[in-house]
Protein backbone atom coordinates (compact mmCIF):
# COMPACT_ATOMS: atom_id res chain seq x y z
CA UNK A 1 0.00 0.00 0.00
CA UNK A 2 2.64 2.34 0.51
CA UNK A 3 4.91 1.74 -2.10
CA UNK A 4 1.96 2.20 -4.54
CA UNK A 5 0.50 5.12 -2.65
CA UNK A 6 -3.39 3.07 -1.72
CA UNK A 7 -5.09 4.72 0.73
CA UNK A 8 -7.11 1.91 2.90
CA UNK A 9 -10.01 1.59 1.12
CA UNK A 10 -7.81 1.14 -1.79
CA UNK A 11 -5.61 -1.23 -0.05
CA UNK A 12 -8.92 -3.81 0.86
CA UNK A 13 -10.06 -3.05 -2.64
CA UNK A 14 -6.90 -5.49 -4.28
CA UNK A 15 -9.14 -8.12 -2.28
CA UNK A 16 -12.46 -6.99 -3.38
CA UNK A 17 -11.15 -7.07 -7.36
CA UNK A 18 -10.02 -10.79 -6.87
CA UNK A 19 -13.36 -11.50 -4.77
CA UNK A 20 -15.74 -10.20 -7.18
CA UNK A 21 -13.82 -12.29 -10.03
CA UNK A 22 -14.68 -14.99 -7.81
CA UNK A 23 -18.04 -14.68 -8.19
CA UNK A 24 -18.21 -13.05 -11.64
CA UNK A 25 -16.33 -15.87 -13.54
CA UNK A 26 -17.56 -18.94 -11.48
CA UNK A 27 -20.72 -19.52 -13.84
CA UNK A 28 -18.53 -19.91 -17.00
CA UNK A 29 -17.32 -22.97 -15.51
CA UNK A 30 -20.22 -25.29 -16.19
CA UNK A 31 -19.47 -24.09 -19.89
CA UNK A 32 -15.73 -24.96 -20.08
CA UNK A 33 -16.15 -28.21 -18.64
CA UNK A 34 -18.73 -29.15 -21.07
CA UNK A 35 -15.95 -28.38 -24.18
CA UNK A 36 -13.16 -29.89 -22.34
CA UNK A 37 -13.60 -31.62 -19.56
CA UNK A 38 -13.16 -30.66 -15.60
CA UNK A 39 -9.55 -32.03 -15.66
CA UNK A 40 -8.23 -29.68 -18.85
CA UNK A 41 -10.68 -26.71 -17.00
CA UNK A 42 -7.83 -27.16 -13.71
CA UNK A 43 -5.03 -27.11 -16.38
CA UNK A 44 -5.90 -23.89 -17.88
CA UNK A 45 -6.76 -22.46 -14.72
CA UNK A 46 -3.22 -23.35 -13.49
CA UNK A 47 -1.69 -21.72 -16.02
CA UNK A 48 -3.86 -18.58 -16.13
CA UNK A 49 -3.56 -18.51 -12.70
CA UNK A 50 0.47 -18.26 -13.11
CA UNK A 51 0.60 -15.98 -15.29
CA UNK A 52 -1.67 -13.46 -13.24
CA UNK A 53 1.03 -13.81 -10.69
CA UNK A 54 3.47 -12.73 -12.70
CA UNK A 55 1.58 -9.92 -13.68
CA UNK A 56 0.91 -8.32 -10.33
CA UNK A 57 5.06 -8.24 -9.84
CA UNK A 58 5.13 -5.38 -12.53
CA UNK A 59 5.19 -1.49 -11.66
CA UNK A 60 2.31 0.73 -10.81
CA UNK A 61 -1.25 -0.03 -9.79
CA UNK A 62 -2.80 -0.76 -12.99
CA UNK A 63 -1.14 -3.76 -13.35
CA UNK A 64 -1.48 -4.43 -9.44
CA UNK A 65 -5.37 -4.80 -9.88
CA UNK A 66 -5.37 -6.42 -13.62
CA UNK A 67 -2.78 -9.37 -12.56
CA UNK A 68 -5.02 -10.02 -9.17
CA UNK A 69 -8.34 -9.80 -11.57
CA UNK A 70 -6.44 -12.24 -13.70
CA UNK A 71 -5.83 -14.65 -10.88
CA UNK A 72 -8.81 -14.58 -9.32
CA UNK A 73 -10.34 -15.40 -12.29
CA UNK A 74 -8.47 -18.65 -12.40
CA UNK A 75 -9.46 -19.19 -8.83
CA UNK A 76 -12.87 -18.60 -9.78
CA UNK A 77 -12.79 -21.60 -12.17
CA UNK A 78 -10.78 -24.05 -10.58
CA UNK A 79 -12.80 -23.09 -7.23
CA UNK A 80 -15.91 -23.89 -8.87
CA UNK A 81 -14.53 -27.13 -10.14
CA UNK A 82 -13.31 -28.93 -7.64
CA UNK A 83 -16.67 -29.93 -5.99
CA UNK A 84 -17.59 -31.77 -9.12
CA UNK A 85 -13.85 -33.16 -9.75
CA UNK A 86 -14.18 -35.17 -6.27
CA UNK A 87 -17.63 -35.96 -7.31
CA UNK A 88 -16.62 -37.63 -10.44
CA UNK A 89 -13.03 -39.17 -9.30
CA UNK A 90 -14.40 -40.21 -6.26
CA UNK A 91 -17.89 -40.59 -5.73
CA UNK A 92 -17.94 -43.28 -2.62
CA UNK A 93 -15.02 -40.96 -0.44
CA UNK A 94 -16.53 -37.24 -1.11
CA UNK A 95 -16.18 -36.44 2.49
CA UNK A 96 -12.50 -37.69 2.53
CA UNK A 97 -10.98 -35.70 -0.59
CA UNK A 98 -12.93 -32.73 0.27
CA UNK A 99 -10.76 -32.18 3.40
CA UNK A 100 -7.77 -33.54 1.33
CA UNK A 101 -8.23 -31.00 -1.04
CA UNK A 102 -9.23 -27.81 1.45
CA UNK A 103 -7.05 -28.80 3.53
CA UNK A 104 -3.78 -28.36 0.19
CA UNK A 105 -6.12 -24.97 -0.38
CA UNK A 106 -5.86 -23.43 3.57
CA UNK A 107 -1.83 -25.03 3.73
CA UNK A 108 -0.53 -22.89 0.65
CA UNK A 109 -1.93 -19.66 1.95
CA UNK A 110 -0.10 -20.42 5.51
CA UNK A 111 3.00 -21.35 3.63
CA UNK A 112 2.91 -18.03 1.37
CA UNK A 113 2.25 -16.09 4.56
CA UNK A 114 4.61 -17.11 6.57
CA UNK A 115 7.33 -17.57 3.69
CA UNK A 116 6.86 -14.31 1.92
CA UNK A 117 8.64 -12.04 4.07
CA UNK A 118 11.64 -14.47 4.82
CA UNK A 119 12.25 -14.96 1.28
CA UNK A 120 11.94 -10.82 0.25
CA UNK A 121 14.63 -10.43 3.32
CA UNK A 122 16.69 -13.59 1.71
CA UNK A 123 16.46 -12.45 -2.03
CA UNK A 124 16.45 -9.16 -1.63
CA UNK A 125 13.92 -8.93 -4.67
CA UNK A 126 11.49 -6.83 -2.45
CA UNK A 127 7.32 -7.34 -2.68
CA UNK A 128 7.46 -6.93 -5.90
CA UNK A 129 9.72 -9.68 -7.23
CA UNK A 130 8.81 -12.31 -4.33
CA UNK A 131 5.37 -11.61 -5.64
CA UNK A 132 5.99 -12.77 -8.73
CA UNK A 133 7.98 -15.66 -7.80
CA UNK A 134 4.55 -17.15 -6.10
CA UNK A 135 3.92 -18.10 -10.07
CA UNK A 136 6.67 -21.07 -9.79
CA UNK A 137 4.48 -23.43 -7.54
CA UNK A 138 1.50 -22.62 -10.03
CA UNK A 139 3.52 -23.99 -12.92
CA UNK A 140 5.07 -26.75 -10.76
CA UNK A 141 1.46 -27.50 -10.35
CA UNK A 142 -0.07 -27.54 -13.86
CA UNK A 143 3.65 -30.27 -15.04
CA UNK A 144 2.32 -32.71 -12.09
CA UNK A 145 -1.46 -32.29 -13.42
CA UNK A 146 -0.72 -32.53 -17.10
CA UNK A 147 -0.66 -36.23 -17.28
CA UNK A 148 -4.31 -36.23 -16.61
CA UNK A 149 -5.80 -32.85 -18.28
CA UNK A 150 -4.48 -35.44 -21.50
CA UNK A 151 -6.43 -38.30 -20.42
CA UNK A 152 -9.63 -38.82 -22.09
CA UNK A 153 -12.64 -36.53 -20.97
CA UNK A 154 -15.71 -38.35 -20.10
CA UNK A 155 -18.08 -37.18 -22.65
CA UNK A 156 -21.13 -35.43 -21.96
CA UNK A 157 -21.36 -35.55 -18.28
CA UNK A 158 -20.12 -32.84 -17.42
CA UNK A 159 -22.33 -30.13 -19.45
CA UNK A 160 -24.27 -27.01 -17.75
CA UNK A 161 -27.58 -27.48 -16.52
CA UNK A 162 -30.48 -25.64 -16.25
CA UNK A 163 -29.77 -23.00 -13.48
CA UNK A 164 -33.48 -21.89 -13.57
CA UNK A 165 -34.11 -25.48 -11.17
CA UNK A 166 -31.04 -24.36 -9.09
CA UNK A 167 -32.37 -20.95 -8.37
CA UNK A 168 -35.30 -22.34 -7.35
CA UNK A 169 -34.41 -24.82 -4.56
CA UNK A 170 -34.54 -23.63 -1.19
CA UNK A 171 -31.23 -26.01 -0.22
CA UNK A 172 -29.42 -23.71 -3.03
CA UNK A 173 -29.99 -20.40 -1.39
CA UNK A 174 -28.96 -21.73 2.11
CA UNK A 175 -25.97 -23.43 0.74
CA UNK A 176 -25.39 -19.86 -1.09
CA UNK A 177 -25.35 -17.99 2.01
CA UNK A 178 -23.70 -19.80 4.24
CA UNK A 179 -20.55 -19.74 1.53
CA UNK A 180 -20.72 -16.00 0.95
CA UNK A 181 -20.70 -15.25 4.38
CA UNK A 182 -18.55 -17.87 5.84
CA UNK A 183 -16.19 -16.16 2.79
CA UNK A 184 -17.03 -12.48 4.20
CA UNK A 185 -15.56 -13.14 7.14
CA UNK A 186 -12.73 -14.89 6.00
CA UNK A 187 -11.58 -12.35 3.32
CA UNK A 188 -11.48 -9.72 5.81
CA UNK A 189 -9.10 -11.51 7.74
CA UNK A 190 -6.72 -12.61 5.30
CA UNK A 191 -6.84 -9.00 3.62
CA UNK A 192 -6.26 -6.81 7.35
CA UNK A 193 -5.46 -9.34 10.23
CA UNK A 194 -1.48 -8.31 9.51
CA UNK A 195 -2.69 -4.81 9.32
CA UNK A 196 -5.06 -4.66 12.59
CA UNK A 197 -1.77 -6.69 14.00
CA UNK A 198 0.56 -4.06 12.95
CA UNK A 199 -1.56 -1.07 13.95
CA UNK A 200 -1.76 -3.07 17.65
CA UNK A 201 1.73 -2.62 18.06
CA UNK A 202 3.74 -5.89 16.51
CA UNK A 203 6.19 -6.40 14.01
CA UNK A 204 5.67 -6.84 10.47
CA UNK A 205 7.06 -10.68 10.17
CA UNK A 206 5.17 -11.19 13.75
CA UNK A 207 2.33 -10.34 12.30
CA UNK A 208 2.93 -12.34 8.99
CA UNK A 209 3.57 -15.68 10.96
CA UNK A 210 0.02 -14.70 12.95
CA UNK A 211 -1.65 -14.84 9.50
CA UNK A 212 0.35 -17.56 8.47
CA UNK A 213 -0.80 -19.71 12.39
CA UNK A 214 -4.31 -19.19 11.66
CA UNK A 215 -4.14 -20.44 8.02
CA UNK A 216 -1.85 -23.25 8.96
CA UNK A 217 -4.63 -24.23 12.28
CA UNK A 218 -7.06 -24.14 8.90
CA UNK A 219 -5.34 -27.24 7.62
CA UNK A 220 -5.74 -30.00 10.19
CA UNK A 221 -9.32 -28.55 10.65
CA UNK A 222 -10.29 -28.46 7.42
CA UNK A 223 -8.80 -31.94 6.63
CA UNK A 224 -10.43 -33.29 10.09
CA UNK A 225 -13.74 -31.83 10.05
CA UNK A 226 -15.33 -33.05 6.39
CA UNK A 227 -14.39 -36.72 7.31
CA UNK A 228 -16.59 -36.56 10.63
CA UNK A 229 -19.29 -34.29 9.33
CA UNK A 230 -20.11 -36.22 6.17
CA UNK A 231 -20.45 -39.48 8.08
CA UNK A 232 -23.68 -37.92 9.49
CA UNK A 233 -27.13 -36.56 8.06
CA UNK A 234 -26.91 -33.33 9.48
CA UNK A 235 -24.44 -30.92 9.06
CA UNK A 236 -26.03 -28.81 12.03
CA UNK A 237 -23.96 -29.08 14.83
CA UNK A 238 -20.21 -29.05 12.86
CA UNK A 239 -21.31 -26.07 11.06
CA UNK A 240 -22.67 -24.11 14.16
CA UNK A 241 -19.51 -24.97 16.41
CA UNK A 242 -17.61 -23.62 13.45
CA UNK A 243 -19.84 -20.25 13.54
CA UNK A 244 -19.09 -19.74 17.04
CA UNK A 245 -15.62 -20.24 17.28
CA UNK A 246 -15.27 -17.60 14.40
CA UNK A 247 -17.24 -15.26 16.86
CA UNK A 248 -14.54 -16.33 19.35
CA UNK A 249 -12.08 -15.54 17.41
CA UNK A 250 -12.95 -12.26 16.25
CA UNK A 251 -13.84 -11.20 20.08
CA UNK A 252 -10.21 -11.50 20.50
CA UNK A 253 -9.16 -9.69 17.69
CA UNK A 254 -11.51 -6.96 19.46
CA UNK A 255 -10.77 -6.75 22.79
CA UNK A 256 -7.64 -8.19 23.36
CA UNK A 257 -5.53 -8.24 20.05
CA UNK A 258 -1.74 -7.98 22.23
CA UNK A 259 -2.87 -10.30 24.77
CA UNK A 260 -2.46 -14.26 23.74
CA UNK A 261 -2.62 -13.68 19.89
CA UNK A 262 -1.30 -16.76 19.47
CA UNK A 263 -4.68 -18.18 21.30
CA UNK A 264 -6.79 -15.83 19.06
CA UNK A 265 -5.07 -17.10 15.85
CA UNK A 266 -6.04 -20.95 17.29
CA UNK A 267 -9.44 -20.48 17.74
CA UNK A 268 -10.29 -18.18 14.37
CA UNK A 269 -8.72 -20.59 12.48
CA UNK A 270 -10.04 -23.68 13.95
CA UNK A 271 -13.59 -21.95 13.03
CA UNK A 272 -12.96 -20.57 9.58
CA UNK A 273 -10.94 -23.97 8.57
CA UNK A 274 -14.10 -25.51 9.81
CA UNK A 275 -16.33 -23.10 7.93
CA UNK A 276 -15.16 -23.40 4.46
CA UNK A 277 -14.46 -27.11 3.90
CA UNK A 278 -18.44 -28.15 5.43
CA UNK A 279 -19.71 -25.34 2.75
CA UNK A 280 -17.83 -27.26 0.20
CA UNK A 281 -18.64 -30.60 1.60
CA UNK A 282 -22.15 -29.09 1.82
CA UNK A 283 -21.92 -28.31 -2.14
CA UNK A 284 -20.35 -31.94 -2.55
CA UNK A 285 -22.56 -33.53 -1.05
CA UNK A 286 -26.67 -32.54 -1.72
CA UNK A 287 -26.61 -33.55 -5.55
CA UNK A 288 -26.52 -36.73 -7.33
CA UNK A 289 -23.63 -36.47 -9.82
CA UNK A 290 -20.78 -34.59 -11.28
CA UNK A 291 -22.62 -32.18 -13.10
CA UNK A 292 -25.33 -31.70 -10.70
CA UNK A 293 -22.37 -30.20 -8.43
CA UNK A 294 -20.63 -28.39 -10.78
CA UNK A 295 -24.02 -26.00 -11.42
CA UNK A 296 -25.03 -25.90 -7.70
CA UNK A 297 -21.37 -24.85 -7.19
CA UNK A 298 -21.33 -22.08 -10.09
CA UNK A 299 -24.52 -20.11 -8.24
CA UNK A 300 -23.44 -20.83 -4.49
CA UNK A 301 -19.69 -19.79 -5.00
CA UNK A 302 -20.54 -17.46 -7.70
CA UNK A 303 -23.20 -15.65 -5.57
CA UNK A 304 -21.60 -16.02 -2.63
CA UNK A 305 -17.95 -14.45 -3.60
CA UNK A 306 -19.85 -12.09 -4.88
CA UNK A 307 -21.15 -10.95 -1.36
CA UNK A 308 -17.92 -11.75 0.48
CA UNK A 309 -16.36 -8.96 -2.14
CA UNK A 310 -18.39 -6.46 -0.04
CA UNK A 311 -16.17 -7.83 3.02
CA UNK A 312 -12.17 -6.16 2.72
CA UNK A 313 -13.70 -3.00 1.19
CA UNK A 314 -16.37 -2.21 3.73
CA UNK A 315 -13.53 -3.22 6.76
CA UNK A 316 -11.30 -0.43 4.87
CA UNK A 317 -14.34 1.88 4.35
CA UNK A 318 -14.64 1.37 8.16
CA UNK A 319 -11.32 1.73 9.15
CA UNK A 320 -10.68 5.07 7.76
CA UNK A 321 -13.95 6.67 8.84
CA UNK A 322 -13.60 5.39 12.26
CA UNK A 323 -10.08 5.35 12.85
CA UNK A 324 -9.96 2.17 14.24
CA UNK A 325 -10.89 -1.42 14.43
CA UNK A 326 -13.54 -1.45 17.07
CA UNK A 327 -16.34 -0.37 13.95
CA UNK A 328 -15.36 -2.90 11.58
CA UNK A 329 -14.60 -5.68 13.76
CA UNK A 330 -18.38 -4.74 15.19
CA UNK A 331 -19.84 -5.22 11.90
CA UNK A 332 -17.99 -8.64 11.40
CA UNK A 333 -19.60 -10.08 14.65
CA UNK A 334 -22.56 -9.10 12.90
CA UNK A 335 -22.15 -10.67 9.63
CA UNK A 336 -21.15 -14.14 11.72
CA UNK A 337 -25.02 -13.77 12.89
CA UNK A 338 -26.23 -13.90 10.10
CA UNK A 339 -23.67 -17.14 8.76
CA UNK A 340 -24.80 -18.99 12.12
CA UNK A 341 -28.74 -18.82 11.07
CA UNK A 342 -27.56 -19.62 7.38
CA UNK A 343 -25.56 -22.73 8.96
CA UNK A 344 -28.53 -23.66 10.57
CA UNK A 345 -30.36 -24.07 7.55
CA UNK A 346 -27.60 -25.46 5.14
CA UNK A 347 -26.46 -27.88 7.43
CA UNK A 348 -29.78 -29.76 7.63
CA UNK A 349 -30.64 -32.72 5.87
CA UNK A 350 -31.82 -32.18 2.27
CA UNK A 351 -31.90 -32.86 -1.02
CA UNK A 352 -31.13 -30.42 -3.95
CA UNK A 353 -33.19 -32.69 -6.47
CA UNK A 354 -32.19 -33.20 -10.07
CA UNK A 355 -31.33 -30.12 -11.86
CA UNK A 356 -31.01 -31.74 -15.24
CA UNK A 357 -33.66 -32.39 -17.78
Amino acid sequence: MSDVGLSPAGGGAITTVMVVCLGVFGPVTPLLARRIGLDRTLMAGLLVIAAGVALRGLDGAPVLYLGSALAATAIAVMNVSMPGVVKQHFPTRVNLLTGVYVSCVVAGAAAASALVIPIEHATGYGWRGVSALLAVPALLAALLWLPQALRRQPAGQNGPRPFGTVLRSRVTWYVTALMGLQSLTFYVMLAWLPTIFLEAGLAADQAGYLLSLTNAVQVGTSLAVPVLAGRRASQVPYVVGAGVLTVLGYLGMLLAPTTLPWLWMIVLGIGQGASFALALLIIALRPSDPAEVTALSAVAQSVGYVIAALGPLLFGFLRQVSGGWTVPLLAGLGVLAGQLVAGWFAGRPATLGRVGP
